[in-house]
This record gives structure tokens, sequence and C-alpha cells, in this order.
């Protein structure tokens, strides 16, 4: 019993020794942490926040590998494609046009571009592409194109507005503002738009509206111009006058005002005279119906035009 004892209590005082040993074991360990350790000690977050944080990022790299293979296999595209399909048997695809806003254009090369995406899917839809070859008509200025569920696609058109005609290489073409040309037109079925005449004069249509703006009583009166040499205008008027101005937009506008001017007070046109000749600011040149040419200066012209004689004789031709 007595060794029984000393058994026991040896096993008990080599149990306590080795505590002590693992206690001092542990004691040292702490003594051995790294700076990462140390580290980790000063963020503001707990460890179990720590952990999780690292977790969810192992988790945001596993989920990205996995989507950049399923985009590199097409899977997106097939996903999508597989929506269209289910959105189609359910009803969702295109079975009605409707185009709005077609005043004065065809109709019909818009419906052409429309219908070609009849029977596809509503979420199939390319819009933006639809769109593109809407702006490619000469009428369209803008286009907008949308969807009505469950089967209408909806075309919305802004017409561009007709100003001119422009008459280059012997066809006649409508033109707008900014020259574009909306569609060829015959001389028989001339709309009452002025017009142009000349290389390049549909691009200078802009230019030629903002100077007619300077003597708005002319403006209804204008008849048609003509682009000279890139560079300068000559106005035809409905009474048969052609009015040569200078060149530059400063002194075009100049010449003409002041040629508004006189023939407010001294009624220019219509009295029979064929060409007026303001290109050189200092004289004012007429051309007669005989051919006779009289050559005033630019004050004293309103008065002398009175005594010019009225005939029916053909103008003489550009002088440059």
């Amino acid at each position: 019993m007595a060794e029984a004892r000393i058994r026991r209590g040896g096993t008990a005082r080599l149990s306590s020794a080795k505590g002590r040993a693992t206690k001092g074991g542990r004691g040292r360990a702490l003594k051995r942490r790294s700076w990462v350790d140390q580290l980790i000690e000063y963020l503001p977050v707990s460890e179990a926040t720590l952990q999780r944080m690292a977790s969810w990022t192992i988790v945001a790299i596993v989920g990205g590998l996995v989507i950049a293979i399923a985009i590199f296999m097409g899977l997106p595209g097939m996903a999508r494609q597989q929506a269209a399909d289910i959105a189609a048997r359910a009803g969702f695809e295109v079975e009605k046009v409707e185009v709005r806003g077609v005043e004065r254009m065809d109709e019909l090369p818009v419906y052409n571009i429309a219908l070609g995406q009849v029977d596809r899917s509503m979420l199939s839809l390319d819009l933006p592409r639809v769109r593109d070859e809407m702006l490619k008509l000469g009428w369209v200025k803008d286009a907008r194109i949308s969807r009505r569920l469950p089967d209408t696609l909806v075309v919305d058109i802004v017409e561009r507005d007709p100003v001119a005609v422009w008459q280059h290489e012997g066809q006649l073409h409508l033109i707008d503002v900014q020259g574009v040309v909306l569609q060829s037109v015959s001389a028989g079925a001339m709309p009452d738009l002025p017009l142009v005449v000349g290389p390049n004069a549909n691009l200078q249509t802009a230019g030629l509206n903002k100077l007619m703006e300077n003597a708005p009583a002319l403006k209804p009166m204008l008849a048609g111009a003509t682009w000279v040499g890139n560079r300068r205008w000559d106005l035809r008027f409905q009474s048969g006058e052609t009015l040569s101005l200078p060149e530059g937009d400063k002194d075009s506008a100049s010449a003409l005002v002041n040629f508004a001017r006189m023939d407010g007070v001294n009624r220019l046109l219509g009295r029979g005279i064929v060409k007026f000749d303001m290109r050189d600011p200092d004289r004012f040149v007429l051309r007669l119906p005989q051919g006779r040419v009289e050559e005033k200066p630019t004050d004293a012209a309103a008065a002398e035009t009175a005594k010019a004689p009225a005939a029916n004789m053909p103008a003489d031709g550009e002088e440059g």
C-alpha cells in the first residue's frame, strides 16, 4: 500500500512537473511570436472578423475565376439566348411594328428596316443597331427605337426639314439646311423652295439662310442662288433680276443690306433691270435689258435706277 501511495504520489508529482514544464513552454512560445502576429494584435478587428474576411476573399477569388471561365466558354451568351427563346415562347416576340413621325418621307425604307426584327424575341432586339440603320436614311434626323410589351417594336422618327432644291450636274435634289441630300426630285415636281446651283452649293445653304436674315424683306422674293467659284453668291429674285454679291460673309451681308435699303426707297426690283453688280463696294453696276451698262457710285445709284427702261430681255451671262 505504501508503494502504491508512493507511486501515485510520484505520478502526481511528475504530472505537476510536466504541467509546469508545459506552462513554461507556452510562455516561451508567446515570446517567440512573429511580427505578423504582433501586427494582427494592433488591428482594430477581432481574430474572428479577420477569419471571415479571409474566407470571403477566397470565395470572391474562386467566384471570379468561375465567371471568367464561363465567359471564355460563351456560357452567358448561351444563357441569354436561352432566356430569349423562353420569352419568345411565352409570347414576348415582335409581331407588330409601329412607326411615328413620318410626314414627308417614304415610309417603306423605315418599315423595311423595322420588319427585319419581326419574329425575334423582345429580349434579343438590338435597339442601337436598328437606330443606326434608321439614321442612314437621308430624311431621318433622329430616331428613337423602343419596345412595347408584349409584342410591339415602336419607331419614332424625327424628319429633316427641306429648305432648298440643289441643282448639280443636271440633277435636282431636295436638301435640308445642313446640305444633307434628302431625295431626288423631278423638274416637273419642283417644290416651292429656292433653287441653289453650283458645286458644293448644298453645303453653303446654312450660310445663305444666315445671309438672307440680314434682309428679311427680300427673303420671300428670293427664287434661287448660284454659288460662284466656291466663294460668293449670285442671288436670283422672282421678278427676274440677279444680284451679284462680293466675297466674304461681312462684305456680302453689308452689300445685301444696302441693296435692300435702296429697293425699299426706289423699288429696284420689278423695273426691268437685268442685273445688279455690287462686287465692288465703291461701285453699283446696273445691266440694262438693251445690253447697256450704267455704273454709278453706290450712294447715288438708287436715284439713277428710276431712269432705267423696262423690257423683257434675257440677262447677260455670269462674269465671274
